[in-house]
Order: structure tokens, then sequence, then C-alpha cells
């Protein structure tokens, strides 16, 4: 279909010789004596052009081009001037005009101008269709990655809820072969997450503290049942034996990616801050936070958790005991949160595992 070209011009001999012109050439012309009578066609059919003189009256070429490129921004527009308003032409190209023609002009001069005129309001619109195809392919893209990333975010928080199933219920199988009662290791976790958040650990560091806190005994897999079930006090060479499972522990869990950064809990979790612990004898800061948080808390669980040979003691006693060995068996800074928290606190994370003594090892 050829472009439809507006000749647009008050003087009929130049929008007779341009229109019969541009028909000559192939284009589909049509024509108007004014800017008012330009708007009317451009209201009723689609141009690809307008060939507008400048000095016309009631609507000069000037007001029509403002009016055609706020109106119809595909419509790409060349003035035509006399010599005398060259200047105007420039000024009018600098509006949005395409170009300008000088009167007198030849055909061949208008045959030009309205093809490169016609050449580049393809290549705007082709760049703007690639541009809104672009805009599409980037939205599709952004959406799919977007789902994607929804898609791995939701397969991440079922692993990570599977990870903390499985280590709990290994926990859970550790504790009924250990120290009689059920819960022990998930409460300890749970303790040493409430101190490390009011240290200002963080996650990722902070799940890592609690995985370590959840298998610290885990080591105890490789001590033999003769000395983990043993009723009576330890011989010094099953001492010996017991004090092995931190580092049993630490091979046990060396390889598993995802536990890595919670192994120095599992290997220092019997260090005393005074560097008489085991297995390495870490002294202050030496012992990992997680570790140092872990051992004021198993103490507070071992104190006001039910035993076969007693019943729980009461939080006071266990805090009295923790003030007592501050500076010794734990860290000072950890002592000082530990003492901030209140008693319920500590009473409602008991209360969310509390004591389950097995039946068959109580009787």
């Amino acid at each position: 279909m050829p472009a439809g070209i507006l000749v647009v011009d008050d003087e009929a001999a130049i929008r007779d010789l341009l229109s019969e012109g541009l028909r000559d050439m192939g284009y589909d012309c049509a024509v108007a004596s004014n800017g008012f009578e330009a708007l009317d066609h451009l209201k009723r059919r689609q141009f690809s052009l307008v060939l507008s003189d400048i000095d016309m009256p009631t609507m000069d070429g000037v007001k029509l081009l403002q009016t055609v490129r706020e109106a119809y921004p595909d419509v790409e527009v060349v003035m035509i001037t006399g010599v005398v308003d060259v200047e105007v032409a420039l000024r009018a190209m600098r509006m949005g005009a395409n170009d300008y023609l000088t009167k007198p002009f030849n055909l061949e001069e208008v045959r030009l101008t309205v093809e490169n005129a016609l050449e580049k309001r393809r290549l705007v619109k082709e760049n703007r269709e690639y541009q809104r195809n672009l805009e599409a392919k980037v939205e599709e893209r952004t959406v799919e990655l977007v789902l994607k990333r929804r898609e791995i975010e939701d397969l991440y928080e079922r692993l990570q809820v599977s990870y903390e199933t499985t280590l709990e219920a290994l926990a859970a199988a550790l504790d009924t072969r250990d120290t009689e009662t059920q819960g022990h290791s998930v409460r300890v976790s749970d303790y040493t997450v409430v101190i490390a958040r009011r240290m200002g650990v963080e996650d990722p560091e902070l799940t890592e503290i609690r995985r370590g806190a959840l298998l610290h005994d885990v080591g105890k897999i490789g001590i033999s049942d003769a000395v983990l079930r043993k009723p009576g006090k330890l011989s010094p060479e099953e001492w010996i034996e017991m004090r092995k499972h931190p580092e049993i522990g630490y091979r046990i869990l060396s390889g598993i990616k995802f536990l890595e950064k919670s192994l120095p809990i599992v290997i220092a979790h019997q260090e005393r801050y005074d560097g008489s612990g085991y297995p390495r004898g870490l002294k202050g800061e030496e012992i990992p936070l997680g570790a140092r948080i872990f051992a004021v808390v198993d103490t507070l669980d071992a104190m006001t958790s039910d035993r076969p040979y007693r019943r729980a003691l009461s939080y006071e006693t266990a805090r009295q005991e923790i003030i007592r060995n501050s500076g010794i068996q734990f860290d000072p800074s950890v002592v000082e949160v530990f003492l901030s928290i209140p008693p319920d606190d500590w009473k409602a994370v008991h209360g969310r595992n509390p004591d389950r003594r097995d039946p068959a090892r109580a009787s």
C-alpha cells in the first residue's frame, strides 16, 4: 500500500504541482489549503508524511507542526518555505520537522526529501517496535526469573525444613540413648539461639550455632553402651573414652557441607573458659562463641530437667551455679546476657520441649 502524503499550502498551484508529482512517483496524496483543513484530514485517515508551507493564513505551518508532533507522533513533517524564511524553517526543524524544501524547488529534490523522510519514519517505527518487543521479552523473561527464583526459594525452604527435621530426629535418638530424657538437645539448641540473638548474632551464623548445639553430643554414637549407660561413676579409663566424644562427633560430621560451620561447636562444647576443658584446652575467646553460649545453657538445662536420680532443680539454683562459675567454666559476657533474660522466657522454651522420660529406663 503506497504511503499517504498530505500536501498543505494556501497556493493552489503549489498544491497541484506537488500532489501530481507525488502521485506520479506512486504516492497516495491528499491536499489541504490551511492548517485547520489539514488537521481535519489527519482525523479522518492515516498519513505517513505532511508537506506543509510555513506562511499560511488562519494557522501557519509552525503551529500545524506543533499540533502534528503532539497528536500524531508517527507522522513526519517536511516544511516548505521561501528563501527569506530559511531561518524559520531551521527553527521548525529544531521543533521536530524532518527537513525543509525551499521555493522554488524541482520534483527531483522533492522526491529525495520525501524518500529520506519516509525512510527515517520507517527506521523510527522499526526501532520503536523492536524496543517494544524487547521490553516485552525482558518483561516475560523477568517474570520467568521471578517465578524460578520463588521456586528455588521454596525448594531451599523445604530443604532447610528437611535438614532440621532430620537433625532433630537424630538428636532425639541420641537423647534417648544417653540422657534418659528426650528433648534435651532441642531445648539447649533453642536456649542457645535465645542468648545468641541477644548478643547480636544473625543468620546464617545463628542457624549454624543452633545446629552445632543440636548435634553437640553426636560423637557419643562412638562411645560404648557400657560406658555411656553406666549407672554409676565412671572409672578413669572410662572417662578417657567418654572425653573422646567431641572429636568423634567432629569426624562424623566432617564432609557434610551444610554442617561445616557448625563443627566448631561440636568439638568445643566441653571446653571451659579458664582453659581446663577438653579436648584441646581452649581458653577464653579461643573457644567459639557458640560453644561459650552452649556451656551456659547446657548447665541450665541439666539442672532444671528431671533425671532418674533426682527431680529438676529450681531456676534460681541453676542461676546461682552459673554465677558462681562465671569466669571459670563460663564466659562472663555470656553469663551477663543470660542473667538479663527473665526466668519466664526460659520456662517458655522448656515448655515447648518438656522432659519425656523413657519408661523402660525409668523403671
